[in-house]
């Protein structure tokens, strides 16, 4: 995985469709429910994903109350 260089930016990876199932799984929700990100984000090509839409991107954010993860449907 490409790191940033903007800290602003919080760190994105691909999941595999092992990692999807056991979030929608754990979710108990479809992929359609996720929130969208466009294929066209920035921060996709920054972090070189390589993704298509249908992907799901895992979004790691930190806050003062530690790191936790946002899950994003790749649209076009």
């Amino acid at each position: 995985m490409v790191t940033s260089t903007n800290f602003l930016i919080p760190p994105h990876r691909k999941l595999s469709s092992e990692e999807i199932t056991q979030v929608l799984q754990k979710y108990a929700i479809s992929k359609e429910n996720l929130p969208k990100i466009s294929i066209k984000d920035p921060a996709l090509s920054m972090f070189d994903l390589n993704v298509v839409s249908g992907d799901v991107v895992e979004v790691t954010r930190t806050s003062f109350a530690g790191k936790k993860p946002y899950y994003r449907l790749v649209v076009s």
